[in-house]
């Protein structure tokens, strides 16, 4: 079923974890969703965009925040991605806006940069699962 939307099971994981449900391709873009793993299950937090010509290969990375030098701004980035520096999670429309990274709205940037950098100070990791 090559339109069917991914619904993601229930789970129970850390509150610094993150998982990534991608939706199939629909030209240049990939639509996902991203879910907080929470106590009580899996919290939508955002809808994410892709480039498919540079899609992350599936799979857990860590995430950390740190200065992105090309947007001038503190952003969360992914750790160890094969073959790959620099992919980062920040604010896009267009799958132009991406060579690799995953595109979230302004609202969100900030949303995950703050949580993100709450768990550092915490001393608690954070990662993300792309399925």
């Amino acid at each position: 079923m090559e339109n069917e939307k991914i619904v993601p099971p229930a789970g129970k994981e850390t509150n610094h974890s993150y998982k990534l449900y991608r939706e199939p391709a629909d030209g240049k873009r990939v639509f996902g969703n991203l879910y907080q793993c929470a106590d009580n299950g899996l919290q939508h937090v955002c809808v994410t965009l892709e480039n498919q010509e540079y899609l992350i290969p599936r799979g857990c990375y860590s995430v950390d925040v740190t200065m992105s030098p090309r947007f001038k701004r503190m952003l969360p980035i992914l750790k160890n991605v094969p073959g790959r520096e620099g992919i980062r999670i920040h604010r896009g429309t267009k799958p132009e806006h991406s060579r690799g990274c995953i595109l979230v709205s302004a609202d969100n940037e900030n949303k995950l940069c703050a949580i993100i950098l709450k768990n550092i100070q915490n001393n608690e990791k954070t990662s993300i699962e792309i399925i």
